[in-house]
């Protein structure tokens, strides 16, 4: 659907997570994603939000403090929609993340058409998402030719 000949949905900001233990989780996703987060507020010593940017398109990773999740959030424990991030290899990063703590919430899945997901509860009780994106790679290749 279109508005003003614009898409209306233009494309990931920004992923949000809650955490009931902010400092844990930054240093959890700090180790997972290689950097530490770019954004932190009130300030690292007592945050209450911190933000990564990551991947090939810088999306945003927040992660809030579970003090502020909504009131009106009915799941005791994971549910929701799932956010697949690509990564290059996904057997690989899936081992990685069970290793670092994570619970397997869906097992590797071929999906057909070379689209293969899985997801993990990590320890603060997300779900995360990975999954081998052709479509993504084919736009990240004809976006490099823009560059």
């Amino acid at each position: 659907m279109k508005a003003n000949d614009e898409q209306i949905l233009r494309g990931l900001a920004t992923v949000s997570f809650y955490a009931n233990d902010l400092k844990a989780a930054k240093k959890w996703y700090s180790e997972l994603l290689g950097i530490g987060p770019y954004f932190e507020r009130p300030d690292s010593d007592h945050p209450v939000y911190i933000e990564f940017r990551i991947g090939d398109y810088q999306h945003e990773l927040g992660i809030i403090d579970a003090k502020y999740t909504p009131k009106n959030a009915v799941a005791a424990g994971p549910a929701g929609e799932i956010a697949y991030w690509h990564v290059n290899n996904l057997a690989a990063t899936f081992e990685r993340l069970l290793a670092m703590g994570a619970k397997e919430y869906e097992p590797i899945m071929n999906r057909g058409a070379d689209f293969i997901t899985a997801s993990v509860i990590d320890p603060f009780g997300n779900i995360l998402g990975i999954m081998n994106n052709p479509h993504y790679v084919e736009v990240l290749s004809s976006d490099s030719g823009k560059n």
